[in-house]
């Protein structure tokens, strides 16, 4: 297990006071990431920001059941298992977004008339779900070694009644603020498909947004505020991923 706490430079004119738990507006809470923990999975991982936390499974590239088979390509199921109770709208939701995410980074072309399932099993909400889910799911499919284009980071943000941006709200902050949102940004400076290009036109990949949920409403200023402090938390995130995913690949080769 390797855990870290970031903390990434926010823009000056943030001043929010201190929050509940001592953080200050630009800081994540400690991350934890866990790999390999599933026996029966070909791959899995927990992530964890503090008491928020998730379970991510994968399973395949297995055959695909003929009704859904792509002979083109892999299909990706993704299964969100609240921590109690029936799946409602939310879960649902969640499940397509997440989908549609890794649809970017994974090679699927590489497997024809196969699935690739992603179990999510939320085992604590604290805030700032979404975007531990999806760190969870990038680090299982890692330690599944599916092949994929580069990784993803997902971060969250919210935004203040008096229109201040703070980073990784937990649930008491979520219900307070008068808007909250989640981004996924790509990352591909370590891909493993050399020709795929580092920049879009002129810039990185990593400048880019692959997926963006908001709940409420805000200002198109405060929106890209968010857009800003959540690009550099990313940044730390995909360098905490790397780090703790190279730490435990030597580990295993340490211990052959």
């Amino acid at each position: 297990m390797v855990m870290a706490k970031v903390e990434v430079g926010a823009a000056p004119s943030l001043n929010v006071a201190e929050r509940a738990d001592g953080r200050s507006a630009s800081q994540l809470r400690p991350l934890s990431l866990s790999r390999g923990l599933l026996t029966r999975a070909h791959g899995s991982a927990t992530w964890s920001q503090e008491n928020t936390t998730v379970l991510a499974a994968v399973y395949g590239p297995k055959p695909a059941a003929m009704k859904k088979e792509n002979a083109e390509r892999a299909i990706i199921e993704v299964v969100w298992r609240a921590k109690s109770g029936l799946s409602g709208s939310y879960e649902k939701d969640a499940e397509v977004v997440v989908r549609r995410s890794l649809e970017y980074i994974i090679l699927t072309a590489l497997h024809p008339n196969t699935a690739i399932s992603v179990i999510l099993q939320v085992i604590n909400d604290d805030g700032s779900l979404l975007a531990c889910a999806m760190n969870a799911a990038c680090a299982a499919l890692v330690d599944a070694g599916i092949p994929l284009n580069g990784l993803l980071s997902a971060v969250s943000c919210g935004v203040t009644h008096d229109g201040q941006v703070f980073l990784d709200p937990t649930k008491p902050e979520e219900q307070k603020c008068k808007a909250y949102v989640s981004f996924v940004f790509p990352s591909r400076r370590l891909s493993a498909v050399p020709e795929l290009p580092a920049d879009v036109d002129g810039e990185p990949v990593e400048y880019g947004i692959l997926t963006s949920v908001t709940r409420g409403a805000m200002e198109v200023e405060e929106y890209f505020s968010c857009v800003e402090n959540c690009r550099a938390a990313a940044a730390k995130v995909s360098e905490f991923s790397r780090s703790s995913i190279e730490q435990s690949l030597k580990g295993n080769r340490d211990g052959c």
